[in-house]
């Protein structure tokens, strides 16, 4: 694998990691919420026997759409579930403009597992549902990215580039670091710049744009060329819309006063999981 094809590599895995984590700050306050009721120790295990659940499910469920990536039809169903997570969550943000802290304990994925607390067994297999329905949206954005990668030489993993399914492979498994060790750094980065949660939405959706432009580019459909989505003029653009958003997501969004308020929501984090 030579330099520049290195590089491609290592910054769109670079997009997956930053992404994972953003993403991952609010998913570790649900589970910080499943597993409280626990006591610490069997907290720690009902956390590791769920994302060691989740570790497999993602290597599974990545092998099995390696297969299928290339189907039209797939690529569309992801292209549109990945437009409407985004489009949904960026909605109900901008519509209710709730706060960091709000928005973990009163609605989207925590309101729905605040619930009736259960036994050590069904706290695992909420917190394995939970992980799962998590990992739907990265493993998506994931192979939307890393599919127009030109190929690497590393021959085929699945129906994959070998290349490509090392890259949505790392990007994933370093998610479950991050969601693990890391979260309450990005929590923090969240509940102090607010507005990059609706940035990392935004990207969310331009990459759905992405694989909405491969999917039309596919052979059996031809609605636009099939070179433009993998040309240098396309990837280009799309990278650079793309730190242009993330950009704005920093900037725009200014310091919170409430972070300076309270870091209630950080406690929380590493309390929960142990930290």
């Amino acid at each position: 694998m030579d330099w520049g094809l290195l590089l491609e590599y290592g910054w769109v895995l670079l997009v997956l990691v930053a992404l994972e984590g953003l993403l991952a700050a609010d998913n570790a306050l649900v589970l910080a919420i499943m597993v409280k009721h626990l006591p610490e120790a069997e907290r720690k295990k009902a956390l590791f026997y769920g994302l060691a659940g989740a570790f497999v499910f993602r290597f599974g469920s990545l092998f099995i759409i390696s297969y299928l990536v290339d189907i039209w039809q797939v690529q569309a169903i992801g292209a549109v579930y990945l437009l409407f997570i985004a489009g949904n969550h960026i909605f109900r943000k901008l519509l209710f403009k709730k706060p960091v802290t709000e928005e973990a304990n009163e609605s989207g994925t925590a309101a729905a597992v605040e619930p009736k607390k259960g036994g050590f067994w069904l706290t695992v297999l909420k917190v394995e549902v939970a992980d799962i329905a998590f990992a739907v949206d990265s493993i998506l954005a994931a192979v939307a990215l890393a599919v127009a990668l030109p190929p690497s030489g590393m021959g085929h993993i699945g129906g994959l580039d070998g290349g490509q399914f090392l890259v949505i492979f790392a990007g994933g498994f370093i998610g479950l670091i991050i969601m693990r060790f890391a979260a309450s750094f990005f929590v923090k980065l969240l509940h102090s710049r607010p507005g990059l949660e609706i940035a990392a939405f935004f990207i969310v959706g331009w990459v759905g744009v992405k694989l909405t432009v491969i999917t039309l580019a596919h052979p059996s459909l031809g609605v636009i060329a099939e070179d433009f989505a993998h040309s240098t003029g396309w990837k280009a653009s799309f990278y650079i819309v793309l730190v242009l958003i993330a950009l704005i997501g920093w900037f725009m969004s200014g310091k919170s006063i409430e972070a300076h308020k309270s870091e209630n929501p950080v406690r929380e984090v590493d309390q929960q999981l142990g930290k």
